[in-house]
């Protein structure tokens, strides 16, 4: 029986995407790879056809999309710039939610990979070693949005969160706040968090003032959990005079939480949030929050893929590892003020 590109794909343990480029004499693909395809074709004594010699031949004009949820205004604000931008260059998008699940994340880059999309653009929760290892062995562009961890080969779109964090936790500082609460995700192997974990931890060094380790609560993300995290800190009688939520789901979930408790918010409390997303500034009292510029981190990203596609300036492996750091900005709101002297 005639040997196909799956044989030959099967055989030197690479997508057919990978098999198809090396027929062409495509450049994108690294040496290990290209090496092993060749022995199978030798192997299999492979004679491509022209339908496979055509297979990448042709540009696509589809970036695949992998969110965690849609319901999440953060992820809402990236959308909407990446889909201005890929209307205005004339690509289509093709949208994947996981549910946070690396599994799902993992199926989802490799049917992209099939489909021989011009880039991939990825947000997740959480990343797995499944997902970072499926990112780093991809022959399409991958753009991984907000997260940035040394153990992936992929350009990120990000701001400087560390320095974001940092100025935040000086301005709660300055109000007079000592006591500052910090609710954030779950440590792993996400460089992000580590990064916001830095800068407040920075801050309060340089004043003189230690970390209270009662206080850094895991709010996972979301509002119930940070309601319930708060919560705890009030039936205890642990209440801090501020609290430094790293999104703005979590800042609503204490906020809540501490109004429910017949705490007022700022006088007795204040609280800070982080992104900016539209539900900050719509709620009351409304957020002090460091802006993200979530619709330009959009742009970027489907421009980044545009300019890996047309080979500008990437080096030969368009996953080269490139950090773009787009500026942030802190935007004072009614949840914040001095604190309230004991």
């Amino acid at each position: 029986m005639k040997a196909t590109i799956k044989d030959v794909a099967d055989r030197s343990g690479v997508s057919i995407a990978t098999v198809s480029r090396v027929i062409n004499g495509a450049s994108v693909v690294s040496e290990k790879s290209r090496n092993k395809v060749l022995k199978a074709i030798e192997e299999l004594d492979f004679k491509p056809n022209q339908t496979a010699r055509n297979l990448v031949m042709q540009k696509n004009t589809t970036i695949g999309i992998i969110v965690p949820a849609l319901g999440n205004q953060f992820y809402g604000g990236i959308l909407n710039g990446i889909e201005d931008a890929s209307s205005e260059l004339g690509y289509d998008i093709l949208l994947c939610t996981s549910g946070g699940d690396s599994e799902k994340e993992v199926r989802y880059l490799e049917g992209f990979e099939e489909r021989h999309c011009a880039g991939v653009v990825i947000m997740t929760r959480k990343l797995e070693a499944g997902t970072v290892q499926k990112i780093n062995s991809m022959e399409i562009p991958v753009i991984l949005m907000n997260r940035n961890t040394s153990g992936l080969k992929c350009p990120t779109v990000s701001i400087d969160n560390f320095r974001a964090a940092y100025e935040l936790t000086n301005y709660l500082i300055k109000k007079g706040h000592t006591r500052i609460a910090l609710f954030r995700n779950s440590v792993d192997i996400d460089a992000f968090g580590v990064e916001q974990y830095s800068g407040f931890e920075r801050a309060l060094a340089e004043h003189d003032i230690a970390i209270d380790r009662s206080l850094v609560k895991y709010g996972e993300f979301s509002t119930q959990r940070s309601y319930e995290q708060m919560k705890g800190l009030i039936d205890e009688g642990n209440v801090p005079t501020a609290v430094f939520a790293t999104s703005d789901v979590m800042a609503v979930g204490v906020c809540n939480a501490l109004l429910d408790s017949g705490y007022r918010i700022p006088e007795d409390v204040s609280v800070v949030g982080f992104n900016d997303i539209e539900l900050a500034e719509n709620y009351r009292p409304a957020l002090t929050v460091i802006h993200q510029p979530l619709k330009s981190m959009g742009d970027e990203a489907v421009h980044m893929i545009v300019s890996m596609n047309n080979g500008e300036g990437r080096g030969i492996i368009p996953n080269d590892g490139r950090t773009v750091i787009l500026s942030h900005e802190l935007i004072e709101r009614q949840s914040s003020g001095k604190c309230k002297k004991v």
